[in-house]
């Protein structure tokens, strides 16, 4: 860990990318009390940044803000030496090309000072084959955030085949002080966990609005109404542990596992065709109704500040029972 910087030492960090997820961060990093250098190239990047961050603003305050916090406290660059200069840490989040990500991460690893760690959002390769054109790759991990992630906790890190264990570690240690929960993966998975998991249940769900078995209605209650309220607390294999009753997940294996084994082999994705496509489009329109997407939004950030109030305090109650 002494090759890399103390925590508390870092007051400015790079945010590469202003896009919902870049900019998503930024507000994050902005609510931790840092100042922010964004690269970005569009013309615009400052004012749709400025309207990301006034938007997530109302909902980091409700979570708490760190002393200096400041929705103004960055600044909006072209060149990328330039927004990386003097920072402690760089979060890449630029657009899931392979080939950007390749040249991208290569010159912030050349363009950066040795003790910083550049973390990317990608959410789907894996860091070993976006460092192929980075001379230095030891200072590359994945720290990939969740939709928003001015609002969800998860970060799943994960360092690459050229990546210094220790780089991996930081950076693990580093969204932990910032306030994220984190998953420190063992290896490189072809799109990590959550959205392995995430993918698994979009595709069965449109395999139903294909096949006709259920509405773009039906399907989003049958999560919010049943299974995503235990979700919210205790995850899929813990829920499935007390189906199982006194006998726990052992039980519910011997017992339900012979008729699983259908469910979990059957279904490939389905080919996206208009035709699914059309009827998922419609299915979502007719779900949010009169709402435009700020409103979704709006909805979605108060609910989620609720839930997780609730669930710390649920937690905290039972770590001071032990």
């Amino acid at each position: 860990m002494s090759n890399y910087p103390q925590y508390d030492s870092i007051d400015t960090v790079a945010c590469i990318g202003a896009g919902t997820i870049g900019g998503g961060w930024a507000a994050y990093f902005l609510a931790r009390g840092l100042k922010v250098k964004v690269w970005d190239p569009a013309p615009d990047a400052k004012d749709r940044l400025q309207v990301l961050i006034d938007t997530a603003w109302p909902a980091l305050t409700e979570l708490g803000l760190e002393p200096g916090a400041d929705p103004h406290n960055f600044t909006v660059h072209t060149d990328l030496a330039e927004a990386v200069a003097s920072v402690g840490f760089v979060q890449e989040s630029a657009p899931e090309d392979l080939g950007l990500k390749r040249g991208l991460l290569a010159q912030l690893a050349a363009a950066t000072a040795d003790d910083v760690v550049i973390g990317s959002s990608t959410s789907g390769y894996g860091i070993t084959e976006m460092a192929t054109e980075a001379q230095d790759a030891t200072r590359l991990v994945v720290g990939h955030p969740f939709n928003p992630p001015y609002l969800i906790p998860l970060v799943e890190v994960v360092g690459g085949e050229g990546t210094d264990p220790e780089a991996t570690t930081w950076a693990s240690g580093w969204y932990e002080y910032i306030g994220k929960s984190v998953i420190t993966m063992d290896r490189e998975v072809p799109g990590f966990i959550a959205n392995r998991l995430q993918e698994a249940l979009w595709r069965e769900a449109l395999h139903m609005v294909n096949n006709g078995e259920a509405t773009v209605e039906q399907i989003d209650a049958s999560i919010t109404e049943g299974p995503g309220l235990r979700w919210a607390l205790q995850g899929p294999m813990l829920t499935f542990h007390l189906a199982g009753g006194p006998g726990g997940m052992a039980h519910m294996l011997d017992h339900f596992g012979p008729s699983l084994k259908s469910p979990w082999t059957r279904l490939e994705a389905p080919e996206l065709t208009d035709s699914l496509r059309n009827d998922v489009v419609a299915g979502c329109e007719r779900e949010s109704g009169t709402r435009s997407i700020n409103d979704l939004v709006a909805e979605r950030d108060k609910a989620i500040i609720a839930i997780r109030k609730i669930v710390d305090s649920i937690r905290s109650e039972s770590v001071a029972q032990q």
